[in-house]
């Protein structure tokens, strides 16, 4: 990893809180369905948001580069 960037640590947390994030997102559509078009808008962007935010972490922690 770089020296100015964040720890594995911090990236292990973003990864915990990105999945959370998205277990909530999921939960809340099989609870309250989709009620329109700007609740299908929130659902896009709220899943864009939190599964690549999982995705980059998931990136950095499986790169062989590090020490």
């Amino acid at each position: 990893m770089s020296r100015f960037g964040p720890t594995r640590g911090e990236i292990k947390l973003r990864l915990a809180i990105s999945l959370a994030g998205l277990a909530l997102l999921i939960g809340a559509y099989a609870f309250n369905g989709i009620g329109g078009i700007a609740s299908l808008e929130i659902g896009i962007i709220g899943t864009a948001f939190f599964g690549g935010s999982a995705l980059w972490c998931l990136h950095k922690l499986t790169r062989k580069d590090d020490p």
